[in-house]
């Protein structure tokens, strides 16, 4: 199991921070994880589920 930091995500998701935070509170991105008293991380694992769940989206949306 590997734990991306922000930056991180940014780039492999191609959202800016504020986007991901929305997304977050809106429910439809992952949570991120404590690593400390500020530091938090998010699960490579569940940042890959999100993106193959877009482009899942996508497809489905195409074939309509």
């Amino acid at each position: 199991m590997r734990i991306l930091r922000l930056p991180q995500v940014e780039a492999k998701t191609g959202l800016k921070h504020s986007a991901i935070y929305e997304r977050i509170a809106g429910g439809n991105f992952p949570k991120p994880i404590p690593l400390g008293k500020q530091a938090r991380g998010f699960l490579e694992s569940e940042v890959d589920d999100w993106i193959r769940a877009q482009a899942a989206k996508r497809d489905t949306s195409d074939a309509a």
